[in-house]
């Protein structure tokens, strides 16, 4: 048995959701976005390789030494699945692995708000799951496929780097193809993907201008399709698109953007006051006529305005989700005032906590 796979049993029982190997250090644990440093010795650049070796087949070994890098999906039968990330480095091979829980979860059980399941009854559009890494756009975006699989007879056609979630037979038909084994790229796949017959197709990261280019053209002729950015607010990913295209080209991305976007929900995760995990905050941009515009007239700085007195359509600022969570006392003022956009907003309540 390789000895990461004891590693990872611990990091599951933990619920730790990042493990660590770097020479020279124990097995580091991320849990509620902490690093906890395990009490095994320090691992020398020689094991750290070895370690990592074993969890590898021979066709990633090589990638790896061509490339000096390497990400890869690694299962184990009845814990789960992890995401590798490996990289070479000054001091030898290290890896840092994402846990994926074994069960997808529901969209409601991740605090996900009701508007989200009926932008999923769209039949067309672009949805965007934005944020920083490691905040969770992966699991949402498998809780969203969840859904529709569950409650709807439809083909969805996945595009991943590497899988993480297996989604299995429910109502619909889900393919699901990773990058570097199923398919060459995620512009290779999505060139593809039109000639396949999907109803939702599902990128896992618009990270070029070819891939949002292709994207936006499925979800314009009759396609869902979901997929993450990673930005920090929903104006920010509205103008993160439009900044990837050439000025020529930016008026006519404009248009066919303000046709096909139908929401990009944000999302942060906030330590919760008790400790015991994390707590998501959501911020939720809905494709209304009057955001249409906006997109249309490069007046993407009045968004947020617009946001903020859309509430009866589902539409929410990220520091309003924090206000909520902190008056529900889910989340503490320290960690309100350090996840908030304007933490101006929460000084009086970091200073009463301070003071009782």
């Amino acid at each position: 048995m390789p000895i990461l796979d004891k590693v990872f049993k611990t990091a599951a029982e933990n619920n730790a959701s990042d493990v660590h190997v770097v020479p020279g250090e124990p097995f580091i644990l991320r849990r509620f976005g902490k690093i906890i440093k395990l009490k095994n010795k320090p691992i020398s650049a020689q094991n750290a390789r070895q370690i990592i070796h074993e969890v590898l087949t021979e066709e990633q070994k090589k990638i790896l030494r061509a490339n000096q890098q390497l990400d890869f999906g690694y299962e184990i039968q009845g814990l789960g699945r992890f995401r590798g990330s490996i990289m070479a480095h000054n001091n030898g091979l290290s890896a840092i692995f994402r846990v994926i829980p074994p069960d997808i979860p529901d969209i409601t059980k991740l605090g996900l708000p009701d508007i989200v399941s009926k932008v999923l009854d769209n039949h067309q559009g672009l949805i965007l799951v934005t944020g920083a890494t490691g905040h969770g756009k992966s699991t949402t975006l498998a809780a969203m496929i969840d859904y529709i699989n569950t409650n709807k007879a439809l083909h969805i056609l996945t595009v991943e780097d590497p899988i993480e979630f297996v989604h299995p037979l429910k109502k619909g038909v889900v393919n699901q193809r990773q990058l570097g084994i199923n398919t060459l790229s995620n512009a290779n796949a999505l060139r593809g993907a039109l000639r396949e017959d999907p109803d939702v197709i599902m990128v896992g990261e618009l990270r070029d201008l070819e891939t949002i280019s292709l994207a936006i053209s499925a979800a314009e002729t009759g396609h869902l399709v979901l997929g993450t950015l990673a930005t920090s607010s929903a104006p920010k990913t509205i103008d993160r698109i439009i900044d990837a295209f050439p000025p020529d080209e930016q008026s006519q991305i404009r248009a066919m953007l303000s046709e096909a976007l139908k929401a990009v929900i944000t999302q942060r995760l906030i330590p919760a006051a008790d400790e015991k995990g994390m707590v998501l905050a959501i911020e939720t941009l809905i494709g209304t006529l009057p955001v249409a515009n906006l997109i249309k007239d490069a007046k993407t700085f009045q968004i947020p305005s617009i946001m903020q007195t859309g509430k009866a359509v589902g539409m929410q600022i990220m520091d309003e989700s924090i206000m909520d969570l902190l008056q529900e006392k889910k989340i503490t003022a320290k960690a309100a005032y350090a996840s908030a956009n304007d933490n101006r907003r929460f000084k009086s309540f970091l200073d009463k906590e301070n003071s009782d």
